[in-house]
């Protein structure tokens, strides 16, 4: 009889004592036995809820293993049938204890549908299970980078000029970095964890009520262009830049400067070529703001097929809605850095332009170790996290089921899982620390004016642009034609050398006078109305875009037409918009005015420049856009200070809205150089202020024969 305490052995025995026993081997337990484990693991687990993510893992590892072993069984032939009967009834209870298990939490059946997600933890846990009873898992195939995606494919076009930059250097030098960080080891304590879904529930459990903002370092001297200035604020970011770092969810408040920090930003990096992808209607605005804060690079705008772009350039611009046409040679020229504008633009993941952005800064990460990728979005971060898994995977943050590279090392070195007291406040600020940053107007606001006019310049494309620009042309020889007619008349005798300015005013005069009397063909006049209707649909597209990022923004225009274009823009998206017109009775107008002030749902103000130009508060927003220009700043210097007003605690920003390459621009020139007359006219001198409007428009005329006599080579 075997004394209490010690173990009987009834193995073989030698010369020097029993054998000891030894633990079965992986191929003497089996698979079954395994599973049988760690189900009741698992099934121990889902009793003391909540359910933690690795029990969700090991429970769909478990479920899959169940069903691949008895598909395996039912088609082999090889064992006795009374063995597989016996090992497909201890499948059963396997499969039994986890029907019992589901039952306790049903949200666990949704791991066994056919489209469920297999994470790399599962994955990885799976190998593991599989290697415990004796069986050899099956090599997963390398990772390979997301191929451009297919549709569209048969609309791509690569631009002439882009193929002769890549005939000149038609091989990338290799970066030995990037293969190096490709490379790097995965993560060791933290696999088999679900990790994104705490990161993104992180940023409501961890939050501490102040804004997402990494550790800036202190401002320091930028290199700028002569007359510029960047606030200390702006300075931050291309100080971080300069010092090495790469990634930035740049979510500054609208009015703040993110493009120029972003161009700066690249400047500091030497991150070109540059690529940037923003909206129609700020990619005009961006070539606008290369030449002032980098004047010294080239840049170039993709508008259709390309036929105009510089493949030469150092940064290329384009819109989301033509990456269909050009993601091949996008992925391909060799962007060192790469901008995302607007970047809740791609917040749907299975979206086109989602998919083609993920796709480019793949392929930039793949040859590059370390390019400069930058989302700029004014979108608050706390409103709806998940949106912002693709801007996450556009800088390299996550993969579709996991934290990468820096992020996960972050991770690693918190010491934390996600059932630790401390995991989520130590998680934010992990993400924050790649490189979210946010300021509000409010936290800078010593270093912006109390009111600004930041202008934003669009281009107009199509038949109306093209329309447009022809009817300036026609204008512009029409007073060329005079001007001539004008010398040619001339009887004292008196020849100038160059172009004869006074004559150059008198004919402007001329036509000025004749438009106001007889209307007619085409004239100032009718070429700045027709402007303003061609603006109205990006004005209003950029109104929105403002009202998502910031709250609620007052929307100004002169003409019925251009207000009821940009209501039905707000009506089709589905945005709440209170409109106050020349029209309205006094109750309808009060009415509309309260419902802006008060009720949060109504984001927009649409106002008539003369009906709410005076007379009414409106200082619930801090944003304005101008969809149409005044011919005075009195009016424009009216309708902001609808806004500008005492008890106004934000900083102000007036968006102007200036057509490119059209008379436009010279408007608004000259509106800010007669500034100082207007200003006299607020004082209460309108016979003034009618004089400064026709001083602008006499002036408009005069630039534009002036500039069509330089082009016909007179002066």
């Amino acid at each position: 009889m075997a004394r209490p305490g010690r173990r009987q052995s009834n193995g073989p025995r030698t010369g020097r004592g029993a054998q000891p026993r030894h633990a079965p081997r992986p191929a003497e337990r089996g698979i079954i036995s395994v599973l049988a484990d760690v189900a009741r693991e698992v099934d121990t687990a889902i009793r003391r809820p909540p359910t933690r993510p690795v029990v969700r893992t090991k429970f769909q590892v478990v479920a899959l293993l169940v069903r691949e072993e008895r598909a395996r069984l039912l088609a082999d032939s090889g064992p006795a049938e009374t063995q597989r009967s016996k090992k497909l009834k201890q499948l059963d209870a396997v499969a039994t204890l986890l029907a019992r298990t589901a039952a306790r939490d049903t949200s666990l059946l949704a791991l066994l549908a056919e489209d469920a997600r297999v994470s790399d933890s599962a994955r990885a846990f799976k190998a593991t299970v599989m290697r415990a009873g004796g069986l050899e898992p099956p090599v997963e195939p390398a990772p390979t980078p997301p191929a451009v995606p297919e549709t569209g494919a048969k609309n791509q076009v690569v631009p002439r000029s882009v193929i002769s930059r890549q005939l000149a250097n038609p091989f990338l030098a290799p970066d030995f970095e990037a293969a190096a960080a490709r490379n790097a080891s995965r993560a060791r304590r933290l696999a088999g964890w679900e990790l994104l879904e705490p990161l993104f529930r992180s940023f409501e459990r961890g939050t501490t009520g102040a804004p997402a903002c990494m550790s800036l370092p202190a401002s320091r001297l930028a290199s700028v262009p002569e007359g510029r200035v960047l606030m200390p604020h702006q300075a931050q970011v291309v100080a971080a830049a300069a010092a090495g770092h790469r990634t930035f969810l740049l979510a500054d408040e609208p009015g703040l400067g993110k493009t120029a920090q972003a161009l700066l930003a690249a400047q500091a990096a030497d991150a070109y070529p540059l690529l940037v992808v923003a909206p129609n209607v700020v990619k005009t605005n961006w070539e606008h703001e290369v030449a002032l804060w980098t004047p010294q690079r080239r840049s170039t705008v993709v508008h259709g097929d390309g036929d105009r772009v510089d493949g030469f350039a150092d940064i290329v611009i384009v819109n989301y809605e033509l990456l269909d046409r050009h993601v091949g040679w996008l992925g391909d020229l060799g962007f060192r850095g790469m901008v995302v504008d607007e970047a809740h633009f791609i917040k749907n993941k299975k979206s086109q332009r989602s998919q083609h952005i993920l796709a480019i800064s793949e392929r930039i990460r793949a040859r590059t170790a370390r390019p400069l990728l930058m989302a700029l979005t004014g979108t608050p971060l706390i409103n709806d996290i998940e949106d912002f898994r693709a801007i996450w995977q556009f800088l390299g943050w996550i993969d579709d089921t996991m934290p990468k590279g820096a992020l996960m090392g972050a991770l690693e070195e918190t010491g934390l899982t996600p059932v630790d007291e401390g995991f989520y406040a130590a998680a934010r600020t992990s993400v924050i620390d790649m490189g979210i940053v946010r300021r509000r107007k409010v936290d800078v606001a010593a270093d912006i004016p109390a009111r600004r006019v930041a202008d934003l310049p669009v281009e107009l494309d199509g038949a109306v642009g093209r329309s447009i620009r022809a009817a300036e042309a026609a204008l512009a020889r029409r007073l060329v034609g005079r001007y001539r007619s004008a010398l040619d008349a001339r009887t004292s005798g008196v020849i100038v050398d160059g172009i004869d300015h006074e004559l150059v005013r008198r004919v402007a005069g001329w036509e000025l006078k004749e438009s106001r009397d007889n209307g007619g063909a085409e004239n100032v006049f009718t070429m700045v109305r027709r402007i303003g209707q061609a603006k109205a649909a990006l004005a209003a597209d950029y109104t929105a875009q403002l009202a998502r990022n910031v709250g609620k923004v007052v929307f100004f225009a002169k003409h019925i037409d251009v207000m009821d274009q940009a209501e039905q823009t707000f009506t089709d998206r589905g945005i709440r918009y209170a409109s106050i017109r020349g029209d309205q009775t006094p109750k309808a107008r009060g009415r509309n005015i309260a419902a802006f002030q008060n009720d949060p749902d109504v984001s927009i103000a649409v106002c008539s420049l003369m009906a709410a130009g005076v007379g009414l508060n409106l200082q619930v927003a801090s944003n304005l856009v101008l969809a149409e220009l005044s011919w005075t700043d009195a009016e424009q210097t009216q309708a902001i200070d609808r806004i500008h007003r005492i008890g106004q605690a934000e900083p102000v920003t007036a968006w102007r809205i200036i057509a490119a390459q059209t008379i436009d621009s010279k408007i608004a020139e000259l509106i800010d150089a007669k500034s100082g007359l207007a200003g006299r006219a607020l004082d209460g001198a309108p016979d003034e202020d009618d004089a400064a409007a026709t001083n602008v428009q006499l002036e408009a005329l005069v630039g534009l024969l002036t500039d069509a006599l330089v082009a016909d080579g007179v002066g």
